[in-house]
């Protein structure tokens, strides 16, 4: 039987060790390559032909929404699978935009997580029923009637995602390796595309929607002093 080789892109050595572990045990997976951020990433992706990428959304440098564009554009047939600590469905809409083919949290036990590995490598899609959801309503309602924060560019939402959890700009600029004036802009158009005021009327909108689900863990710890 031949295996499927599957390129692992995770900052985190634990996580890249675990899946190696699970893989070994399985006769059709093979741990065939690892990645821990972007630039890395991109390197490998161009080495060779992978049968699936299993992608963290949160590494150093490029953002992850972003590295699926740039996988895509040079490996269009090669299979993404988002593997991350984002329990936020619009995370998994954007994603699956950018050309992802699946979207699983790491809360996920491990025979789920081969079932969906095992989907996507054959070509199909693995989302929640929530996602597929949010997807149908996504492409049906007219943009002047979009939820603000669906008008929000992928790099915003990141930034959006941090400031409604208290993350300084400080924290966001070191975590994506911009400056704190490309934050503050971010910031900035974030307010005006989803017609707030300030900070605190972006936390109570996160609140009210139901975008502030993930576990303070999924984040850096980063203190939380006001911005």
């Amino acid at each position: 039987m031949m295996k499927v080789q599957i390129l692992v892109a995770d900052d985190h050595g634990v996580i890249r060790n675990g899946l190696r572990k699970i893989f070994n045990d399985t006769a059709d997976l093979d741990f065939a390559g690892e990645a821990w951020d972007g630039k890395s990433l991109l390197e490998k992706v161009c080495e060779r032909d992978w049968g699936l990428l299993m992608l963290d959304l949160s590494m150093p440098g490029r953002n992850g929404l972003e590295l699926i564009k740039l996988v895509k554009e040079v490996r269009p047939q090669l299979p993404v699978l988002v593997f991350t600590m984002h329990q936020e469905e619009q995370y998994a809409v954007r994603a699956l935009r950018a050309g992802a083919s699946g979207y699983l949290t790491k809360e996920y036990d491990g025979d789920l997580l081969l079932s969906a590995i095992r989907k996507v490598a054959a070509g199909g899609v693995y989302i929640s029923a929530k996602v597929a959801e949010l997807l149908v309503t996504d492409v049906s309602k007219p943009q002047q009637l979009a939820a603000p924060h669906t008008l929000l560019s992928n790099r915003e939402y990141e930034v959006f995602s941090r400031l409604v959890r208290g993350v300084t700009l400080t924290g966001i600029a070191e975590e994506f390796s911009l400056s704190i004036k490309t934050v503050s802009t971010h910031k900035s158009h974030i307010l005006d595309k989803m017609g707030m005021a300030n900070q605190s009327d972006l936390v109570r909108y996160a609140i009210n929607h139901g975008l502030l689900d993930a576990a303070p863990d999924d984040l850096p710890k980063h203190p939380s002093a006001s911005i």
